[in-house]
This record gives structure tokens, C-alpha cells and sequence, in this order.
């Protein structure tokens, strides 16, 4: 009996014991899952708390986070993984000022960090370099000083490195070639010094190599030719000496070189002839002697090539013809000019059909002759006179003295009557009025700086108050940014449009270069939208009405112009606004005569974010270019930021695809009305519409007008009740005839 109830007692204890240890163990497992989620709700807290000492957000939105850890997921800019973690910061276009103070240890997930187009200030923090999950880091247009740390060596996830105008200083770290992953780089427009690091060498993921608008010396290392899949290298505008090396000709996927305003001496490399997809190459402005090699010629893609203010010797190749811009410029070639060149050949020693375009190539005008030329460039301003004399010659062409429409110089009045008279008698009196207003361009007086100039405030003796663009000194020498000034001449002499800018007249005195437009009292709608009491001010009536001033004027440019004009840089940068906020399209230096130029082939002009994607690989500019430009705009508008972060959703996140139409609109403004909620509706559609990827299915700006002067009957659909996903299919263009709507 007693060996039976031994028996039994075994297994109970031993089944006892089990579950005492295994209780123990779920016990314990349990509490671990406990402190892992406890974990993450304290790194969520941690993460909200960084955010919201930034200064980033509005205070309402950080109040809220301190009573729900997870809020910050939801904030404007930030999105989150499925455990929480933040993943993406994007404060783009955000007027942000201060110091980048953000506790970088709370975000180990972080995957995108932008903060660009802002007015962030001191030195990118050392403690960068812990962002180890970090893929995309742009910090471009800020005033950031100091060298860039070499931390970031550290993030070698990282693909995308944009730094670009800032006013970063030092050297380039060498420690930037352990990103073994990067694919653009663009340090460009700092303040940067010494060589660029051979270590470069090793980034051979690298497509884009930005560093030009410095003031990097030291020669180009040879390295440079192990980034076999680099496309764009642009070192423009720095002080590197030395020779081209000749490993460049390893960079067979190239297809932009820039190496102007250098010191590079040497002779230029045959290996360049074997870059076959290069299409654009600019050596000018530097210190490169011997002879031009035939072998560029050979180059099927090449459209052009500046070479320059050298000292290339000898003749030049009969293998250049098939060069659509080609300048040769203030070399010392000599010999005869092949048969079949439209080329820039001034100062030089050449026999035969001798070019007198000179620097001033505003068209090709080449073996003319001096009163053919002056003919061409009647026609291209056909409304001005020209006060003074045309000196042709190794500077090129020169106007001297103002030059203003014909009918303000017909105009009679007294020298201190309206804006028009004032130049009644000669340019001369209205370029001492001018200089006299600006107190000779006091920096009191400039209200913004632009690409190649600034632009100043002037009230005249009349009282009429003017805008005045003026180009730096360094710009008005360049004869790039001097084709842009004439051209912007040239196109806004031709056009009349009650929603385009207006230009009074332009002078070309003392080496003083400027135009002269009606002044735009609340400046560019980009600060408007970035401006907290401005936008508000800016309310949904004004917002649609300038969407579609813009719409009306970018109809008339290519429907009613003959040839068509297409502007090529629509943003919300070159949207100017007067007192009553009505928008008128400004800054016409790249605008393109499509009709004048059948190739339509182009170098990239344009603002990050508004080009047109197909712009990128194929280069022909039409004006399917604007129209998708012209939608992003008007997102943009609508929304109260550019609405690249939106775009990126939605291709890439089913989620997003669901979002409301009411939930992307302008937070500062009360939600619209019903009515006017139908004509954010119209003008969300035609938005999508026009950033259709395919250039081909994107509505003419005719019919974008049309369908705003048509006023079709609305039908009173609620924003509330209209997806994202919903308006793009509404987006469809039928047949070049009009929108299909629900």
C-alpha cells in the first residue's frame, strides 16, 4: 500500500514542480514583454519630447503630445513605423530659424531627415553621426556655418547627401568616402576649402557629384575616374589648378562636365572622347592650352561645349559641326574656319566666314555680317530703340546707355511727372534718378537676392515706386547669366498679360546692369505661404484667383505667343504678389522661344521640385513642361507647402491613397465653404491632371483656362467626402478635350 501511494505521489509532485517553473518562466516572459512595450512607450515619449524642444511645431500640436505619447506619429512631417518609432522628420520650406538642437539618440529608426529651405543657423551637430538607419539627409538652403563632421562618416546606410547653399566651411572630410552607398552628393554654394579627398574614390555607387561654387583647390584627384556610374560631376566656380586627368574618360556613364572657372591648366584629354553619353561640357574660363582634340567631335549626344577664355592653340576640328552651342571664344586659334560652323569664335586669329555674334549669342546670328546682326536683334526686341552704339568685337556686343519702350521714350511730360516721362529725354537722366533713389544701390535698399542678381526697392522723384533686378558684378561679366538678363529682355518686351509681370525698361550704363519692373508689394508667394500671418491673410477666394491668373497667363504664353513661350522655372519662388494678392508670373531669364529652336534641347533649368520629371532623361523642353510645373504650384497653394512629401506617399503607401481632400488643405485657414470647397475641388482635380507622369496625358494650359472661365454647374460634394485616391482618378484627361469628372 505504501509502495502504490509512493507511485502515485511521484508524478503529482513532479507535475506540481512543472508548473511551478514554468509558471515562473511565463511569469517572467510576461514581464519582459511588459518592459519591451514599456520600453517603446518611453522611447515614443522621449521622441515626442525632442520634437516638441525643437520649436518645429505649433504649440497646440505639442500640447497635445504630452497627453498621448503617440501623437507625434500624427504631426505634420513625421511618420512612423508600425512600432511607433519615427522614421521620417521632413520640417521642409518651414521659415525654421535657430540652431538644428535635436537630440539625435531618441531616433535610431530615423530614415529621412529634411529640413531644407529654411533659416536654420550654427554648425551641423556632431552627434549627427548617430542616425546610423539614416538614408536621405538634406539640410540644403540654410545659413549653416562650420566644416561638415566628419561624423558622417558613421552613416554608411546613407544614399542621398544634399548641403548645398549653406555657408559651410573647411574641408571636404575624408571620412565622406566610407559611404559606401551614396548616390548624390551635392556640397556646392559653400564656403569649402582645400582638395577634394581622394577617398571619393571609393563612393562608386555615386551618380551625382555636386561640389562646383566653392573654393576647393589642389587638382582633381585621378580617383575620381573609379566612379563608373557617376552622371553628373560639377565643379564649377573654384580654384582647382592642375590638368583634367585623364581617368575622367573611365566615366562612361557621364553626361554632364562642368569644370568652368578654374585654374586648370594642360591640354585637354583625348580620353573625353570616350565619354559617349556626355551631352553637355563646359571647360571655359580656365588656363587649358594645346590643341582641341577631334576626338569630341565623335561624340553623338554632345550638344554643348564651352570652351571658352583659354589658351587653345592651332585650328579647329571639322569634327565639331554636329555641335548644337558651341563656344570658342577668346582663345588663340587661328587657321580657317570649317565649312558648315555656327560657332562663338571671338579673339581669335581666324580667315574665312568670320563670326561677329561675340559674347551676345542671343540666337545663332553667325556669318552675318554687322547689319544683319542688328537686324536680328531689332527683331528679337522689336518694340525697343536702342540709345548709344554697338561695339562689336572680342567683347562681344555692348549696348551703352538705357534702353526702354518706345512708347514710355515718346512720352512727353516733365522730368519729375509719372514713371513714364522720367525717362522722356534719355536714359542717361533716368540712370541718375535710379542711382539717386538707391543711394547707388545701398544694401538699405535691396528686399531679396535671386539666382544672378538682387533686387531693390526705388520710389522716384514722380513717387512711382519700381522694382529694380540688378545683377552682381560677377554675374554681369559671365556672359550666362548675361544671355539670361538679355533674354528675360527679349521675352517680356513681346508679352502682354494682365497676370505677367511688367517690365518698364532695362539699362546696360557704366557696367551697371538692370531691369525695371512694376513693384510687387507682398513679394513672392513662397514667403506669403511660409509667412503664419501672411498665408491666413492669403484666405481660399485669393488663393483660387491667383491659381488661375497663373492658369490664364501660361495659356497665353503658349496658345497666343507666336512662337509659344514656355517660362521653364514655374514655382511658387517666381509667383509675385501685389497689395490686393493677385499673382503675377515673374523671372523670365530661361524662358524658351520653342519656334526658334526646333530641337528644344536644353541644359536643366528650373527649381528643385517644380521639373517636370521627363525634363531629367530626355532634355527637350515643351510646354507640357509648365503645365506640370503649374500643378505642383497649385497643390502647393492649396495645401500651404510644396507638396513633395504628399507625391512621394502616395506613390509608394496604400494609406495615403485614403487620405481626405480636406485633411492635405492649408491648416491655418478655416475649412471653406461649400462653393468654394467646389472650386478647391476643380482646382485639385486639374492639379493632379497636370502632374501626370506622362507629358502626353496632361491637359494643354488652353484647356486648364478653359475649364476655369466655363464654370460648369457644381455638384455640392463635400471635401470630407472626396479621397485622395477618388481625385486622381477624376484626374483622367479625355482626349485632349477636357477632365472627366465623378
Amino acid at each position: 500500500m505504501k509502495a502504490t501511494t509512493l507511485y502515485i505521489s511521484i508524478p503529482i509532485v513532479a507535475w506540481s514542480i512543472w508548473i511551478l517553473l514554468c509558471g515562473k518562466c511565463l511569469d517572467n516572459a510576461l514581464q519582459q514583454l511588459l518592459v519591451a512595450a514599456s520600453g517603446s512607450s518611453t522611447l515614443q515619449l522621449k521622441q515626442a519630447k525632442a520634437l516638441q524642444e525643437t520649436g518645429w511645431w505649433p504649440s497646440s500640436t505639442t500640447t497635445q503630445a504630452r497627453s498621448n505619447y503617440s501623437s507625434a506619429c500624427h504631426w505634420d512631417g513625421i511618420t512612423c513605423n508600425a512600432g511607433g518609432s519615427v522614421i521620417t522628420i521632413d520640417r521642409s520650406y518651414r521659415s525654421l530659424g535657430g540652431q538644428l538642437n535635436l537630440n539625435f539618440s531618441f531616433f535610431p529608426n530615423l530614415v529621412r531627415l529634411n529640413l531644407s529651405l529654411n533659416n536654420l543657423d550654427g554648425r551641423i551637430p556632431l552627434d549627427i553621426g548617430m542616425l546610423q538607419k539614416l538614408v536621405c539627409l538634406k539640410l540644403y538652403s540654410n545659413m549653416f556655418v562650420g566644416p561638415i563632421p566628419s561624423t558622417l562618416g558613421y552613416l554608411t546606410n546613407l544614399e542621398f547627401l544634399d548641403l548645398r547653399e549653406n555657408k559651410i566651411y573647411g574641408s571636404i572630410p575624408s571620412e565622406i568616402g566610407m559611404l559606401k552607398n551614396l548616390t548624390f552628393l551635392y556640397l556646392s554654394s559653400n564656403m569649402l576649402v582645400g582638395p577634394i579627398p581622394s577617398t571619393l574614390g571609393h563612393l562608386t555607387n555615386l551618380e551625382y557629384l555636386l561640389l562646383g561654387q566653392n573654393k576647393i583647390n589642389g587638382s582633381i584627384p585621378s580617383e575620381i575616374g573609379l566612379l563608373k556610374n557617376l552622371t553628373n560631376l560639377y565643379l564649377s566656380s573654384n580654384i582647382l589648378a592642375g590638368p583634367i586627368p585623364s581617368t575622367l574618360g573611365y566615366l562612361t556613364n557621364l553626361e554632364y562636365l562642368d569644370l568652368s572657372e578654374n585654374k586648370i591648366n594642360g591640354s585637354i584629354p583625348s580620353e573625353i572622347g570616350m565619354l559617349k553619353d556626355l551631352s553637355y561640357l563646359n571647360l571655359s574660363h580656365n588656363f587649358i592650352s594645346g590643341e582641341i582634340p577631334s576626338a569630341l567631335g565623335m561624340i553623338a549626344p554632345l550638344l554643348t561645349m564651352d570652351l571658352s577664355y583659354n589658351n587653345l592653340t592651332s585650328n579647329i576640328p571639322s569634327s565639331l559641326t554636329d555641335i548644337y552651342r558651341l563656344d570658342l571664344s577668346h582663345n588663340s586659334l587661328e587657321g580657317q574656319i570649317p565649312n558648315g560652323y555656327a560657332l562663338n569664335h571671338n579673339s581669335n586669329t581666324l580667315n574665312g566666314n568670320k563670326d561677329l555674334c561675340g559674347q551676345f549669342k542671343i540666337f545663332p546670328l553667325c556669318r552675318k555680317g554687322k547689319k544683319s546682326i542688328i537686324t536680328e536683334i531689332k527683331t528679337f526686341v522689336p518694340i525697343s530703340i536702342f540709345l548709344g552704339f554697338l561695339v562689336i568685337g572680342g567683347g562681344g556686343i555692348l549696348f551703352s546707355r538705357c534702353v526702354f519702350k518706345k512708347n514710355q521714350i515718346e512720352s512727353r511730360g516733365l522730368k519729375n511727372g509719372n514713371i513714364f516721362s522720367i525717362w522722356n529725354y534719355d536714359g542717361h537722366i533716368a540712370y541718375e534718378d535710379i542711382i539717386e533713389a538707391t543711394e547707388d544701390f545701398d544694401i538699405r535698399y535691396c528686399i531679396g537676392t535671386g539666382g544672378y542678381g538682387s533686387v531693390y526697392r526705388a520710389e522716384l522723384p514722380s513717387g512711382n515706386v519700381v522694382a529694380l533686378k540688378k545683377l552682381h558684378q560677377k554675374e554681369a561679366e559671365n556672359p550666362v547669366f548675361y544671355k539670361s538678363f538679355i533674354n528675360e529682355v527679349g521675352v517680356l518686351t513681346e508679352i502682354r498679360h494682365r497676370n505677367i509681370m511688367k517690365l518698364h525698361g532695362f539699362c546696360v550704363h557704366k557696367g551697371c546692369r538692370f531691369l525695371i519692373y512694376e513693384y510687387m508689394e507682398r513679394g513672392s508667394l513662397f514667403c506669403v505661404l511660409r509667412n503664419v500671418d501672411e498665408a491666413m491673410k492669403l484666405d481660399w477666394s485669393k488663393r483660387v484667383n491667383i491659381i488661375k491668373g497663373i492658369a490664364h497667363a501660361l495659356s497665353y504664353m503658349h496658345h497666343e505667343c507666336i512662337p509659344a513661350i514656355v517660362h521653364r522655372d514655374i514655382s511658387s519662388n517666381n509667383i509675385l504678389l501685389n497689395s490686393k494678392f493677385q499673382g503675377f508670373i515673374s523671372d523670365f531669364g530661361t524662358a524658351k522661344l520653342l519656334d526658334l529652336d526646333p530641337s528644344n534641347q536644353t541644359l536643366v533649368a528650373g527649381t528643385y521640385g517644380y521639373i517636370a520629371p521627363e525634363f531629367a532623361y530626355t532634355m527637350t523642353i515643351t510646354e507640357k513642361c509648365d503645365v506640370y510645373s503649374f500643378g505642383v504650384v497649385a497643390l502647393e497653394i492649396l495645401m500651404g507647402r510644396h507638396p513633395g512629401e504628399l507625391l512621394s506617399s502616395l506613390s509608394s503607401s496604400s494609406s495615403s491613397q485614403n487620405m481626405m481632400l480636406n485633411e492635405i488643405l492649408d491648416q491655418h485657414l478655416s475649412p471653406p465653404n461649400r462653393l468654394i470647397g467646389q472650386e478647391i475641388l476643380l482646382v485639385a482635380t486639374i492639379a493632379f491632371a497636370c502632374m501626370n507622369t506622362q507629358p502626353k496625358s496632361r491637359p494643354t494650359m488652353k484647356c486648364v483656362s478653359q475649364e476655369f472661365i466655363s464654370r460648369r454647374k457644381a455638384n455640392l460634394i463635400p471635401l470630407t467626402a472626396v479621397s485622395l485616391l477618388q481625385l486622381r482618378k477624376q484626374a483622367a484627361y479625355v482626349d485632349g478635350s477636357g477632365f472627366a469628372y465623378c
